[in-house]
């Protein structure tokens, strides 16, 4: 029993209780100082050779020549893994370049042959160990780019990828014929630059620190490192901790660093229904073939973000199985090849052979639309489309016309719109056709001139707009959401025009009275007049129809009639990448490499010195606080007095609760009692009563 009269068990184990706090962080503290740390502070080469670190080269000899002399006299045998660190040390700090490496930034790459070693002469003597044990790598410099100065690397328009390398690494050397294949993938969207770590001031700016001050690169040389366009400071350095490969270190850049899209692959199963099913009908279809399955190059992935509005990209890896597939569907005979799908019926254009920048940039510029455009909101201005906007001859016309061919996306829609491209081409020049030239004179002049715009539009999406144009009992075979089978494509012209300048209109605009404005707000500027095509779809007859209507159009005095017209409505202007494909997780830092950096941060801070003190400090203050705070609660009571003092003053209270009693049950009655409990009455006689 302890003094208090309590088990001892019971005061130890409520003080332990008490003070759990203290006890847990002195218990870390000293398992840090004692296990973690020195686990992470190795003994160094140095250390190997009893040499302070830093030593010169010479004094490194010295050490060595000192130890080996034992050896030789037979004063000393040193077992063969000794010998291994001795000599491994020796040849590693007295290699100037692997000294300045394992000096500034802690890179020791050759550590394997020193274990390999230790494994070969596990049984046998130093003596038969073959010297030396590490070969000299060393190469010249080959920089493509080279940056001496944070200046110079960040005065650049484009964003900038840095390789860190060392003359004297192996690994760097083997990485060249890569890096320059990197180089030749981000030609004209990236500069490109090299930094060797013997430009001491340039390579630290772009390395690591440890929380010791030790400068390093995490997963050893060489590093890539990337800065945005615009970057001037260290805080919005990119690293690259991905496979050192092109595709991965490409594909890293191009989406992570310059923002660019990915581009899919689809196979010859879903290429249909993934790719060119949901991309836009307005879009031409740009298909690359790849031997290799490489993803696209930075410049492709320029090209589809430039061009998203007007074309879809996809690429298809090539097989030889499938040659057949592909030359009845494209014409593709062999990869590398890039196809342009465009207009229904119209035959892909196809390149066969690599790509760069300004090659592709070439194809994009003469196939970037359909041959037949889609009138869109985007685009009726620039087709000559819309009574708000103007011919494509300029502003000075003052009557064009617009041949548009409506209906739901279709097969019947398909082959109409082959029909009014196949009219546009022969009225162009592109075909022959035995078509009187009298009867399609004024269609040619139109065309020649630029007051005539062929287009589709999707009946489907643009209901609204559609039905304003081809108002009638059939109108819902043509626009609106299918109801039936019936889909009927329908051929109608429109034509615009204006009867005044522009400066006439402002002129009439400032004599009009508020009340006239308020009318014709909305009222577009240009008169409009509608034909609707009502013959057989022969390609003689609708050319016949379109030169005849210009010619009645042109020479006649029609009514000059405004209205408004309904808006087309806007196709999504979000590019489909930009909603998603951004998240989504690169092959090249993918979820092995995210978990591999969290637990490379953890370990950072592990070997932290700083954090065995500060867990003792903390043990301390808690332990200070505990005893402060619960001596405060009984300044002149020690905490195992506590529950006595408690039941001595419990005693004492009972004990006068009984002394308060027992004078109460002895005390004589009081005169001033209501009715004392032996009182008497005593009777009064009559005369005393009177």
């Amino acid at each position: 029993m302890a003094g208090d009269g309590k088990p001892v068990g019971s005061s130890m184990a409520w003080k332990m209780k008490a003070y759990a706090l203290p006890l847990l962080l002195f218990t870390l503290s000293l398992f840090y100082q004692l296990a973690l740390l020195p686990n992470s502070f190795p003994p160094s080469h140095y250390d190997v050779l009893g040499i302070k670190r830093y030593s010169s080269v010479e004094e490194v000899k010295d050490a060595y020549e000192r130890l080996s002399s034992k050896w030789r006299s037979g004063e000393e045998i040193p077992a063969t893994v000794d010998f291994l660190k001795v000599r491994y040390a020796f040849e590693l700090l007295t290699n100037p370049i692997w000294k300045r490496d394992y000096d500034y930034f802690g890179i020791d790459e050759q550590l394997s042959v020193l274990d390999a070693a230790k494994l070969q002469y596990a049984e046998d003597s130093f003596s038969h160990v073959d010297l030396p044990l590490i070969n000299d790598t060393s190469f010249g410099d080959q920089a493509l780019n080279g940056m001496s100065s944070w200046d110079g690397a960040t005065n650049n328009s484009k964003p900038l990828l840095l390789l860190l390398y060392s003359k004297g690494s192996n690994r760097c050397a083997r990485f060249l014929e890569t890096w320059k294949r990197i180089a030749d993938f981000l030609e004209g969207t990236a500069t490109i630059g090299m930094v060797e770590v013997g430009e001491v001031q340039m390579a630290t700016s772009f390395a690591e620190r440890k929380p010791t001050g030790q400068f390093f690169f995490r997963n050893g040389l060489p590093s890539l490192v990337a800065l945005p366009s615009g970057c001037q400071t260290s805080d919005c350095l990119l690293r690259f901790e991905g496979d050192l490969s092109v595709d991965a270190v490409t594909d890293w850049f191009a989406t992570s660093v310059i923002g660019l899209p990915r581009i899919l692959y689809y196979s010859k199963e879903s290429l249909v229904q993934n790719f060119m099913a949901k991309s836009g009908p307005h879009k031409v279809k740009v298909i690359f073939f790849s031997k290799t399955g490489e993803r696209a190059a930075p410049f492709v992935r320029q090209a589809a973000k430039h061009y998203w509005a007007h074309a879809s990209f996809g690429f298809v890896l090539w097989r030889e199985e499938d040659f057949s597939f592909w030359w009845n569907s494209f014409e593709i005979e062999s990869a590398p090849a890039v196809v342009f799908v465009k207009d229904p019926g119209l035959r892909p254009v196809v390149f066969h052979g690599s790509l760069n920048n300004s090659v592709l940039l070439d194809l994009m510029e003469n196939n970037n639309q359909h041959e037949l455009p889609q009138l869109r909101s985007v685009t009726s201005r620039k087709l000559g489309c819309d009574a708000r906007g103007y011919s494509q001859a300029g502003n000075h016309v003052t009557s064009w016309y617009c041949v548009i061919v409506a209906g739901r996306l279709s097969p019947e829609l398909n082959k109409m719109r082959e029909t009014l491209r196949r009219v546009q081409e022969l009225q162009s020049g592109g075909g022959d056709l035995s078509i009187d030239k009298e009867q399609s004179s004024s269609m040619v002049m139109a065309l020649k001139s630029k007051r005539l715009t062929f287009a589709w539009l999707d009946g489907e999406a643009q209901e609204k707009y559609c039905s304003f144009y081809l108002h009638s009992e059939t109108s819902y075979d043509t626009c609106g959401p299918r109801r039936d089978v019936t889909d009927e494509p329908r051929l109608f012209l429109v034509r615009y025009k204006r009867n005044e300048t522009e400066a006439d209109i402002e002129a009439e605009k400032t004599q009009k009275n508020k009340w006239n404005a308020l009318l014709n707000e909305d009222v577009d500027p240009a008169s409009q007049l509608v034909a609707r095509y009502n013959g057989s779809s022969e390609i003689p007859e609708i050319i016949k129809w379109i030169s005849q209507t210009i010619s009645d159009g042109d020479t006649r005095d029609l009514p000059f009639y405004r209205t408004r017209t309904p808006d087309l409505v806007p196709e999504d202007s979000e590019p489909m990448w930009s909603r998603g494909a951004q998240s989504v997780l690169s092959k090249s830092i993918g979820v092995k490499h995210s978990f591999r950096r969290i637990i490379s941060r953890i370990s950072d801070h592990v070997g932290d010195p700083r954090i065995g003190p500060m867990l003792l400090l903390g043990a301390l203050m808690s332990f200070g606080t505990i005893w402060l705070s619960r001596s405060q609660q009984k300044p002149h009571t020690q905490p195992g007095q506590q529950n006595e003092s408690a039941e001595e003053d419990e005693a004492v209270k009972r004990r006068r609760e009984r002394s308060r009693n027992a004078r109460k049950k002895d005390k004589p009655p009081s005169m001033t009692d209501s009715e004392p409990k032996d009182a008497y009455q005593m009777p009064m006689s009559d005369s005393d009563s009177e």
